[in-house]
């Protein structure tokens, strides 16, 4: 039971979010009104997303460092469960995107930034399941991963920041501060981030339990 602590803990913190989240009020800023409580689900859904991907850097460099199998797996598992975090940050974000702006896509830079963001882990995928040897689909999809993430980063919060943007904290578009966000929402947000990020860490280790579990049976 005391091993599982966290994972209570995330479980009770993301309902706490989503109750909280559609209850408690919000500032009534222009344009935004109620979609503001999108922040308690997007946001902290790629934060989980950054983390698992940066937990996945991690493994792929001590697979590079030792070779041990298990260490691949975190990696791969760890990407898998990013990508699908990455999903639900993407369409939360046309879902406001709709809302805010009018359209579910408007080729906004941020947009088309973190499309871009996207099909390179995608690629991630493609590219293991094109290589046979074990060791090889292991040390090339290691590789890639390691250089992956910084790209990911660049084009997810720097190049947006560089031209104009609709996107809040690009382009000069203020982000979310103290003057948008009271008291009420920080109760909200700042347990949303711990709660999302113990979920996608948990998600992800339990990915790598079943990989675990298919490859001692296929060894059989």
């Amino acid at each position: 039971m005391y091993q599982s602590w966290w994972k209570i803990l995330g479980v009770v913190l993301v309902f706490y979010t989503m109750i909280a989240g559609f209850l408690l009020p919000v500032p009534r800023l222009p344009i935004l009104h109620e979609t503001i409580r999108n922040v308690y689900f997007h946001v902290p859904m790629w934060l989980g997303m950054l983390v698992v991907f940066g937990i996945s850097v991690v493994y792929s460099i001590k697979y590079l460092a030792t070779n041990r199998e298990e260490y691949d797996l975190v990696a791969v598992e760890s990407v898998n469960t990013g990508i699908f975090f990455y999903a639900l940050g993407l369409v939360s974000g046309m879902l406001w995107a709709k809302f805010a702006w009018g359209e579910y896509w408007s080729s906004d830079p941020k947009q088309n930034s973190a499309a871009i963001a996207f099909l390179l882990y995608c690629a991630y995928l493609v590219l293991r399941n094109a290589i046979d040897e074990d060791q090889k689909r292991a040390r090339i999809s290691a590789i890639y991963n390691i250089f992956a993430f910084p790209i990911m980063i660049v084009l997810l919060f720097i190049l947006p920041r560089m031209t104009d943007s609709l996107h809040p904290g690009n382009g000069g578009n203020p982000a979310f501060g103290r003057y948008d966000m009271d008291n009420n929402m920080r109760a909200v947000l700042y347990p949303a981030f711990i709660g999302w990020i113990l979920i996608s860490v948990w998600v992800a280790t339990l990915r790598y339990r079943i990989r675990l579990i298919e490859n001692k049976q296929n060894s059989i």
